[in-house]
């Protein structure tokens, strides 16, 4: 199944506006799934890291309508970097005892989004001109 960009970018704005109001009003929530303590420290990352949330929505938000091009390849090509990173790394803390479990749904979303990237990428320039 072929997803457009723009449903891709769209979907991705919108998740990154969730987790921004997650992460920055109750981070408690995300790192008890996590199975990781709350403290002063751990909520001024999180609430930090809420803000690159919104910044990542609004570049999302905004590309959404953009066609092929090398802008958009490198917005695709950063967000894949990033979320397959953080894929690895939240299987690492988990394998290391550093999270519990529940950082294995972040996990499935991570790759199910780098690869959703990665497939719009795929598609020939002249099929995306007519999908997007």
């Amino acid at each position: 199944m072929q997803i457009s960009f723009r449903t891709l970018s769209t979907f991705t704005a919108g998740l990154c506006f969730v987790l921004a109001l997650i992460w920055g009003l109750m981070p408690e929530v995300m790192l008890a799934i996590w199975s990781v303590g709350y403290s002063e420290a751990t909520g001024l990352v999180a609430r930090r890291g809420a803000v690159l949330f919104v910044a990542l929505g609004v570049m999302f938000y905004l590309a959404r309508n953009t066609p092929p091009s090398a802008t958009r390849s490198a917005l695709s090509s950063g967000l894949m970097v990033g979320v397959f990173g953080l894929a690895a790394l939240g299987v690492g803390e988990w394998l290391n005892g550093h999270a519990g479990p529940g950082i294995l749904l972040a996990v499935a979303v991570e790759i199910a989004l780098g690869l959703a990237f990665l497939q719009t990428q795929r598609i020939p320039v002249e099929l995306a001109e007519t999908v997007d």
